[in-house]
C-alpha cells in the first residue's frame, strides 16, 4: 500500500482547531514535503475552496491553500513525491484553464501532478463564484472527457455537451503522457464516475468499510487507485500496534494509496511520526 500525506498547515480538515500548524511557516511546509520525499512517500495533497460561508466553518474549516502555488513551491523541494489536488472543483473552472495550470504544474514538478477532482458540494461557493449548480454532475462529467481529450495536446480539439473547442494553442500542456485523475466525493455516484471517466476514486469521510461495501460489485482496472483515509488520526510512535492493524484494516478494505492524518504536537512531532509510519508500512 503506498502512503500520502493530507498535507498539514494548509488545510484543517473537518473543521478541527489548528495547533502546532496555525502558526506554521512556509519553510515548515517545505520541511514536511522533503521528508516525505526522502521517506518514499507517494503524494501530497492540497484541496481547493476560494471561500467558505462561516456557517460552514466549523464543519469544512476555514483554510485552503491554493494548490496551483503551494506545490508548485512544493515541487522545487522534492524530486520524487506525486502532487494530488484534493480535490478541484470543476464547476469552478473552464476544462482549457486546468489544462494549461496543471499542466504548466506538470512541466514545473516534472511529471508529478495527479488531477483529483470533484463536482462540488458548496452551492454558496458556486453562487459566490457565479458558477451553475443544479447541473453540475452531468456538467462535470462532461469537463473530465473533455480533460482527458485535451490534457496532453496543445491543439486541444473537444466537443461536448457543455464544453466545445477546437482552432486553438495551449502551450504547455501536461508533461506526462496520461496525467491520473483521482475522483473525490463521498457518495457511490463519485465510485461509478471514478470507474468510468478516471484512473482512481479519492473520496472523502467515507469509512473504510462502506468503501469495501461500494467496491465489491465493481471489477476494477489493475491499476486504478483507491485512495482512502483512515477513520482516526494515525499515532505510530505512541501506538504502533493499533497503527499496523489500521493499515492491515485499509489494504483488506481496498485501499491502494492511504492518505495519512497523524496525531502530532509539533513540527518535529509530525515528522518522526511519518517516518514511523513509513517504517511500520515497509
Amino acid at each position: 500500500m503506498k502512503l500520502g500525506l493530507m498535507t498539514p498547515i494548509v488545510t484543517n480538515v473537518f473543521g478541527a482547531p489548528l495547533t502546532w500548524e496555525k502558526d506554521a511557516t512556509i519553510d515548515d511546509l517545505g520541511r514536511v514535503a522533503e521528508t516525505a520525499d526522502l521517506l518514499g512517500y507517494h503524494h501530497l495533497t492540497c484541496s481547493e475552496h476560494i471561500g467558505i460561508p462561516s456557517a460552514e466553518a466549523g464543519r469544512r474549516g476555514t483554510r485552503y491553500w491554493d494548490p496551483l502555488a503551494t506545490f508548485g513551491y512544493l515541487a522545487a523541494r522534492t524530486s520524487r513525491i506525486r502532487f494530488a489536488t484534493m480535490t478541484l472543483v470543476l464547476g469552478y473552472h473552464h476544462p482549457l484553464a486546468i489544462v494549461k495550470r496543471y499542466g504548466t504544474l506538470d512541466h514545473v514538478s516534472g511529471g508529478r501532478v495527479i488531477l483529483g477532482v470533484g463536482v462540488g458540494s458548496l452551492k454558496e461557493e458556486f453562487d459566490l463564484l457565479g458558477a451553475p449548480f443544479d447541473d453540475r454532475g452531468p456538467r462535470g462529467d462532461d469537463a473530465l472527457r473533455a480533460l482527458r481529450t485535451s490534457l496532453t495536446s496543445n491543439e486541444p480539439v473537444y466537443d461536448g455537451e457543455y464544453f466545445s473547442y477546437g482552432g486553438l494553442t495551449v502551450d504547455p500542456c501536461a508533461l506526462q503522457p496520461h496525467m491520473p485523475i483521482w475522483i473525490g466525493g463521498r457518495t457511490r455516484r463519485s465510485l461509478r464516475r471514478a470507474v468510468t471517466l478516471a484512473e482512481g476514486w479519492a473520496p472523502f469521510n467515507v469509512s473504510p468499510a462502506t468503501a469495501a461495501e461500494w467496491l465489491r460489485p465493481w471489477e476494477l482496472p489493475r491499476d486504478f487507485e483507491v485512495v482512502l483515509m483512515a477513520e482516526q488520526p494515525l499515532d505510530p510512535m505512541g501506538n504502533p500496534g493499533p497503527t499496523e492493524e489500521t493499515l492491515h484494516l485499509m489494504a483488506s478494505a481496498g485501499t491502494t494509496s492511504l492518505s495519512s492524518v497523524f496525531v502530532a504536537h509539533s513540527l518535529d512531532h509530525y515528522l518522526e511520526q511519518i517516518a514511523a509510519l513509513a517504517e511500520l508500512n515497509a
